[in-house]
């Protein structure tokens, strides 16, 4: 016997249980997890002696801007910042140039990302209501992660690219979505069963009382906040959840970031219906009153709202309402984010921080290692269809483990990310629990920090249902 590579005397964790065991791996998969020393060849032996195995992170919200806006980033740089933090397998945003919204344009970026992929990687469709309402089926069909929707944007008509501060008048601009197209977008993922993930905030609301505040000459944190109020994710939050009811579609709420929104996901799960959330550290770990010391950094959209949403948002986790944690990994050039806050784009970096940060939310009794394994591995395999391909630790499954010393104190240093840009908004943060080792299909990948082999990850798809 022949053993690709054993894990040995660690402590695995999954949101079910935790006992000591090592691993065995043959040919990508888990072989035997038992106390018991097997015979045989071991080709790579790992000792997690006083370190707990975690069934590979995942990260289901990624823009690696590739192709399109590589400058700022890319897939070879995303996904080595992926496995650097402990994630074995990201989500990649469909909002690239060209954009995912044919089969064509799907297998094109197939290609494109695998000779860079580090880790493992699905691909999101975006929806474009009637650009495409007719090429959602054989996107579903041909093995799409789920189906996104930029709720509140417009769309520019020659290369069907986001517009992120549209205004009434421009030209070769589609407007935002009107109600009765989005209803159409809804039935039409309804049919393929699979996720509608909608960015929750309204634009008739956000440009009419930006409009207000911009006249006011205030460009302060405070004056943004009245531009994008709780109201903008309140209201498309609940018309989502109407169509939702009316459609039967499994809608997916990103980067929740108000109390008031996961009140009105609690609502609706306890009334049967299939709504699921997401939200993200940036939400969990930040409020208004940081930007005063994180600066333009922090310009994210939904942007980071008060300390009253951040407890509602951790209580969403504890009673099961918000059952995944992303990054929202969204970098920009340093000169883009140095300016006015108003002007310069909103996202940072974060797939390589968003394990740490929650292993320190342990460490810090904010939640328990369990529920980590929960919300950054079994919750959103099970959610995207992959489980337990992924996000588990079963023999027969895909060998992808991340190894983490919650004995291990870190410091982010924004230099030292893996990201093409290293704008953060946790430059200088320290805590203590730290990812040492992601192994994705019985392959070390990272290592105490350091990459340690070549790209090798693979698409995957969800498994269809019979």
């Amino acid at each position: 016997m022949v053993w690709d590579h054993v894990i040995r005397n660690g402590q695995i964790v999954t949101p079910h249980e935790s006992y000591e065991g090592d691993i065995y791996i043959q040919a990508g998969k888990i072989a035997a997890i038992t106390k018991e020393q097997l015979p045989g060849e071991i080709k790579e032996e790992t000792d997690a002696a006083g370190c707990h195995i975690l069934p590979g992170l995942i990260d289901v919200h990624v823009h690696s801007r590739d192709p399109g806006a590589t400058y700022k980033e890319d897939f070879a740089h995303s996904s080595m910042a992926a496995a650097a933090g402990g994630i074995t397998t990201i989500f990649e945003m469909p909002n690239t140039n060209p954009p995912i919204n044919n089969v064509e344009n799907l297998q094109k970026q197939i290609q494109n990302l695998k000779p860079k992929a580090h880790v493992d990687y699905g691909i999101w469709a975006i929806c474009l209501g009637n650009l495409n309402l007719e090429d959602l089926h054989p996107l579903h069909d041909a093995g799409v992660i789920g189906f996104k929707f930029f709720w509140g944007y417009a769309v520019h008509s020659q290369t069907f690219q986001l517009m992120y501060n549209y205004k009434d008048g421009e030209e070769n601009v589609i407007p935002p979505f009107k109600d009765g197209e989005v209803l159409d977008m809804f039935r039409q993922v309804a049919k393929t069963g699979q996720v509608f993930a909608i960015h929750a905030e309204s634009n008739d609301l956000i440009q009419h009382l930006t409009k207000k505040v911009e006249e006011s000459g205030r460009r302060d944190y405070e004056a943004l906040l009245e531009g994008r109020p709780n109201l903008a994710e309140i209201v498309t939050v609940q018309t989502g959840i109407a169509f939702a009811k009316e459609t039967g579609t499994r809608l997916h709420i990103l980067h929740v970031s108000t109390g008031e929104a996961v009140d009105l996901i609690a609502q609706a799960q306890a009334e049967g219906y299939p709504i699921t959330a997401e939200t993200c550290p940036h939400y969990l770990f930040l409020s208004n009153e940081d930007f005063e010391t994180v600066g333009p950094a922090m310009k994210v959209y939904p942007p980071v709202k008060y300390k009253k949403d951040q407890e509602r948002l951790w209580k969403g986790i504890a009673d099961g309402v918000v059952t995944i944690v992303c990054s929202d990994h969204a970098p920009h050039t340093e000169q883009e984010k140095d300016g006015d806050l108003w002007s310069i784009p909103a996202g940072m970096c974060g797939v390589e921080t968003l394990a740490p940060l929650m292993l320190n939310a342990v460490s810090q009794n904010r939640l328990t290692l369990q529920q980590v394994a929960a919300v950054l591995s079994e919750n959103p395999a099970k959610q995207f269809g992959i489980f337990p391909q992924k996000g588990s630790l079963q023999v027969g499954t895909d060998a992808d483990l991340t190894i983490v010393d919650m004995k291990r104190p870190f410091v982010i240093k924004r230099e030292e990310l893996h990201s093409k840009s290293k704008v953060t908004a946790y430059d200088g943060w320290s805590g203590v629990g730290s990812p040492v080792a992601t192994i994705v299909r019985g392959q070390t990948v990272m290592k105490d920090g350091e990459i340690v082999s070549g790209p090798n990850g693979e698409w995957i798809r969800p498994v269809k249902k019979a």
